[in-house]
This record gives structure tokens, C-alpha cells and sequence, in this order.
């Protein structure tokens, strides 16, 4: 075998055979094969599909480019969650310490925000202390001593997705469905689950913004899953609005903070308590997602789930302090309130103009060097389907940057289309699928 064969192969429409993905996959990953040719692959793919079975071989040489981690050692069922981004999600925040506090383990390997879309482990990294590049012993000591560890890839951990991803990110082949599905099973298989729930996000603020391109994703993720064996459950959900109200790192984290105590309801709560019920089903410890539904209400009013949020950021070296007093945070030197200039309903959003508006306050990176500002970030007020009023109040921002204000206000403005006649609300799950 050779790389400019295989590439050939490809680019002519032909299926490789699992032994040559290994090749290329062995061979990049050993820096035997070059950036320009594994490209040219990368684009062959992108342009020319895969199908399920390169797929699935794609993931296993991916997954064993690194090591997998064993955690026969702690007793009970692994199952974790995968999303693929969007704003306003922190649902990972909310449903790690409900499930763990049902007796399911959640080994949490999550990673950074991605363009528009805010990242779990920049979130984490809000709360002052708190560490998410840890290695295999400290990923499984906090896991066996609270049932959940959220963390950070290791370099030990499918180090081909790594690099691979960051070619995708610049030659124009990040929007693969088998590529993508080969990058998210390699580093969820890696973390040695039982059990995995997806969810899969679709509208203005997903990558996928067209539902049938979320659903073959989705189908690509399940049957990849049952391909390794593996129990999996996909939703794909609604990203047509921020989900929640509260979008930057601190906020968000403020957000869970409020939905673990049982302080607020609406989308984000549905969400999370669907997932999390997901997750305990494939774990075992409920005989139906309705019975996990209803055991997630009851960790949550019990104050269990809050109790083992501030378990899992003291074993990551957080500052609890702050969990308990968020009130304690350091504050935005602009704090400035966006008001509704008219009357109407609240017909649809232009969820990546939100997202991306969050990102020039401080939220996210505009380029690779740029910092985060844990504190900056939007509370967005309204969901499709209200009526506002004249003079209310349509979200409030919060920032250092002074110079962002107004170009900020300009974009969640334009990014809202209202209706005088009445408008239906966004339906939050469309679909779930089992294997």
C-alpha cells in the first residue's frame, strides 16, 4: 500500500477496505504520511462520502491510534453524553451530577467551544480552580470516588482525532458526516463506556442547520455505535433559539447552578431531564425513560444533584465557595439592558448571530489567540412563539469590552424577527432514535 494509490482509490469513488484506512490513519498519526497527501484524502472523503462500513473502520483506527481506558476497576455501568453544540447548551453541567447521584458513572471527556458555539470544558474552567486537563489516574480517581469526572482530552486519548481535526479545520472539511461521526465516536469509545446519548442538534444556531442533514448524522452516530456494540440513545433537538436564557461561560454555569437547586424550568430543564433519563435508562437503573424522568425530578429536589456538583468541583480543585455564592463572582464592567422598540410575537432567531454576538463580548475566541472572558455574555429573555411588549426587556449584556456595546445591540436586534399575528413555539425534541 501507498498513500497516493489510496488517495487515487478514493478520489475515483472506490470503497477502501479497512486494512488501507489503518495505513493512512497509522500513517499520518506517525507523521509517516504528509499534511498535503492525508488532505488530499480529507477532500476525497469529503467530497466522495463513506460509507458505513469505511466509516466504522475509520472510527476503530482513530480509537486505536491511542490508548482506551479501562475502568473495570469501578463497579457499575459508564455512560456518557455527546452534543454537537450549540448556544446556550450546558446541559452537560446539569445532568453529570443527576445521573451519577442515580448510581450510573459518567466519564465526561468534553472539549472546547467551537466557532458560534460555547465549549463544556471553557465553562468548567469558569469556576476558578477548576481542572480539566488531567491524566488517566486523576480522571479515574475523581470518577470512582463521585461517579463523574468531566475533563478535558488526554493526549493518550484518541490522538489521531486531534490532529486530524486540525487539518479538517483548515482545509475546508470539517462539514463530513463520516468525518464527524469518526472524530465523536473515536473519543467517546476511548473513554470505555457501556452506553451513549447523543444529542443531536438541528436550526440556525447547529452546524447542521437542515434537519435532514441532522438526521443522517444522527444515523451515521447510531449505527457507528451499534457497529462497536455499544447501547445508544439520539435525540435530535431544536437549535433555533439559545437554549436556556443564559449565554457565556460563567453565565451558563450560573444557569445550572439555578436549574440543580430546582430554581428554574423551561427548555434547558426538558432537556436535561430527557438526557439525563436517557442516561440512567442505558445505565440500568431505571426500567423506562419516563421512570428516568421521574427519578431525575426527584434527584434534583432532593438537592442530590446539587450536593454532587459540589462534589465533583472540589475533587477537580474548584472553588465551591463560589458554587454556593455565585452572587460572589466578579462582575462585567458594562452592564447594559437591549429594549424591544416594538410590539409583536417572536416569530424566529438567527441563533448563530446571538451565538457569534456572545463571542465578540468576550465569550469565546474570534481567532486562536484570543483570550476568554469567563464573565461576559448575553441573557436572552425571549423564546419563539412569546409576545412582546414595547419597551420590555429583550436581553441584557455584560462585557469589559466597550467597544463591542453597540455592534453587539445592532446583531441580537437584527437577529429577532417579529410577527403581528401570533406564531407557534419551537418544538424542543424532534426525534429519538434507539438501538
Amino acid at each position: 500500500m501507498n498513500a497516493v494509490e489510496l488517495i487515487r482509490k478514493k478520489r475515483d469513488k472506490k470503497s477502501l477496505t479497512e486494512d488501507e484506512i489503518k495505513f493512512l490513519i497509522s500513517g499520518f498519526t506517525k507523521k509517516k504520511i504528509p499534511d498535503y497527501q492525508f488532505s488530499s484524502f480529507l477532500m476525497a472523503a469529503y467530497l466522495n462520502g463513506l460509507n458505513s462500513r469505511e466509516t466504522a473502520w475509520l472510527t476503530k483506527a482513530m480509537l486505536y491510534s491511542g490508548s482506551v481506558v479501562n475502568l473495570d476497576s469501578i463497579r457499575g455501568k459508564k455512560v456518557d453524553k455527546h452534543s454537537t453544540g450549540g448556544v446556550g447548551d450546558k446541559t452537560s453541567l446539569i445532568l453529570a451530577p443527576i445521573v451519577a447521584a442515580a448510581g450510573v458513572n459518567v466519564p465526561m471527556i468534553s472539549g472546547r467551544g467551537l466557532g458560534h458555539t460555547g465549549g463544556t470544558l471553557d465553562k468548567l474552567e469558569a469556576i476558578p480552580g477548576f481542572k480539566t486537563n488531567v491524566n488517566l489516574t486523576k480522571y479515574k480517581n475523581v470518577l470512582k470516588s463521585c461517579s463523574a469526572v468531566l475533563a478535558g482530552q488526554t493526549k493518550e486519548v484518541a490522538p489521531a482525532d486531534k490532529i486530524i481535526y486540525a487539518l479538517r479545520d483548515v482545509t475546508a472539511t470539517v462539514e463530513s458526516i463520516p468525518l464527524i461521526t469518526a472524530s465523536i465516536m473515536s473519543k467517546k469509545l476511548a473513554e470505555g463506556i457501556d452506553g451513549l446519548v447523543l444529542d443531536v442538534k438541528t436550526g440556525s444556531g447547529a452546524f447542521m442547520k437542515k434537519y435532514d442533514d441532522s438526521l443522517a448524522l444522527a444515523d451515521s452516530l447510531t449505527h457507528t455505535a451499534k457497529a462497536f456494540k455499544k447501547k445508544v440513545i439520539t435525540l435530535i433537538t431544536d437549535m433555533n433559539q439559545p437554549l436556556g436564557n443564559y449565554i457565556g461561560n460563567w453565565l451558563e454555569v450560573y444557569e445550572s447552578i439555578k436549574v440543580l437547586q430546582g430554581e428554574k424550568l423551561g427548555d434547558l430543564v426538558e432537556l436535561s431531564l430527557n438526557l439525563s433519563s436517557a442516561m440512567i435508562f442505558l445505565g440500568g437503573k431505571a426500567g423506562t425513560i419516563k421512570e428516568g424522568i421521574e427519578m431525575s425530578k426527584e434527584i434534583v429536589a432532593s438537592g442530590k444533584a446539587f450536593d454532587k456538583f459540589l462534589e465533583i468541583v472540589q475533587l477537580q480543585g474548584g472553588n465551591v465557595d463560589l458554587i454556593k455564592h455565585p452572587e460572589k463572582y466578579p462582575k462585567s464592567k458594562i452592564h447594559e439592558k437591549i429594549i424591544a422598540d416594538k410590539s409583536g410575537y417572536l416569530q424566529s432567531t438567527d441563533n448563530y448571530q446571538i451565538g457569534m454576538a456572545s463571542l465578540e463580548l468576550g465569550a469565546g475566541r474570534l481567532t486562536m489567540a484570543d483570550k476568554i472572558d469567563p464573565k461576559a455574555g448575553i441573557i436572552f429573555y425571549p423564546k419563539i412563539g412569546e409576545r412582546i411588549k414595547k419597551g420590555s426587556v429583550l436581553a441584557e449584556i455584560f462585557t469589559d469590552k466597550k467597544d463591542k456595546v453597540d455592534l453587539v445591540k445592532k446583531k441580537l436586534l437584527s437577529a429577532i424577527t417579529l410577527s403581528n399575528q401570533p406564531t407557534t413555539s419551537v418544538k424542543l425534541i424532534k426525534t429519538t432514535l434507539t438501538v
